[in-house]
């Protein structure tokens, strides 16, 4: 909890096994050359995540193989139910999969609340006919997905790639991440606003961005209603996430919206 009056859940954080937790988190930093804060452990997210006073998670990986994503859903929903209510989980899909329906019901049996896609690390494009399967299976078992979007070194996840999904699958709901567009913020934030089906969330922003106006802006453009807080874990540290954002010196009611209230909606979690 900040301040004793704001619960906190960080809607956007990555977790892996801790046996290839580090070697997981450098391979992202090398491909968005950064250096991140953290190693990938849920320990280490658990213990930076409560020092920052964030309350709870919503935690995820991506498969990049369709081999990989019966074990990483089934390490995801093993490491929520050990964590007596604090940590929510995402499945993964991948387009290539033999049987789509079969993952997406594994999904729904591990208490899973969504799904996450990364189609850049993933190496499809939103678009891809290969993917309109997930599509259609998560809008009739209401799972929302937890996109990352965009990307100015290519053309897999932007808005023109995004836009026609969210206009076919208008049931279907998408938190676009990095408000819409990572590298493209602003571009993204005013070809995507006030599509009805889409969320964003502000993970992986403040360190590019460090403008306050840009960024009231864009949530403004958004609307308050539909922006999540997220901190992209282990790339970002907790801490620093969450001075940066109540830096932006929102009112008691906008703050509860988007650091709890909106994730509790969009994720349907259970208080």
């Amino acid at each position: 909890m900040i301040n004793n009056k704001f619960k906190v859940i960080d809607a956007h954080c990555h977790i892996y096994p801790d046996k290839i937790s580090e070697k997981a988190a450098r391979a992202t930093d090398k491909f968005y050359d950064v250096h991140g804060f953290g190693d990938g452990t849920v320990s280490m997210l658990m213990r930076e995540g409560k020092k920052a006073g964030i309350d709870r998670f919503i935690v995820q990986s991506v498969a990049t193989t369709p081999k990989q994503v019966s074990s990483i859903n089934n390490f995801i929903s093993r490491t929520v139910a050990e964590s007596d209510g604090v940590l929510t989980g995402l499945g993964t899909l991948h387009p290539d999969s033999e049987d789509m329906a079969r993952d997406v019901e594994e999904i729904i049996s591990l208490g899973l609340h969504g799904v996450k896609l990364h189609p850049d690390i993933q190496g499809f494009k939103i678009d891809d006919y290969r993917c309109l399967k997930i599509y259609e299976l998560c809008e009739k078992h209401k799972l929302p997905i937890l996109m990352h979007t965009g990307d100015s070194r290519y053309d897999n996840s932007n808005p023109n790639r995004l836009i026609p999904i969210l206009e076919i699958y208008t049931d279907l709901i998408v938190i676009g991440a990095h408000f819409g567009g990572w590298s493209i913020w602003e571009e993204a934030s005013k070809k995507l606003h006030g599509i009805p089906n889409l969320y964003v969330d502000c993970s992986s922003t403040f360190a590019w961005m460090p403008e306050d106006k840009t960024i009231k802006e864009m949530i403004e453009r958004y609307g308050t209603d539909r922006v999540l807080f997220g901190t992209d874990y282990p790339m970002w540290s907790p801490s620093t996430e969450i001075k940066r954002f109540m830096e932006l010196g929102y009112d008691d009611e906008t703050n509860r919206k988007i650091l709890y209230d909106n994730a509790i909606k969009v994720f349907g979690i259970e208080e």
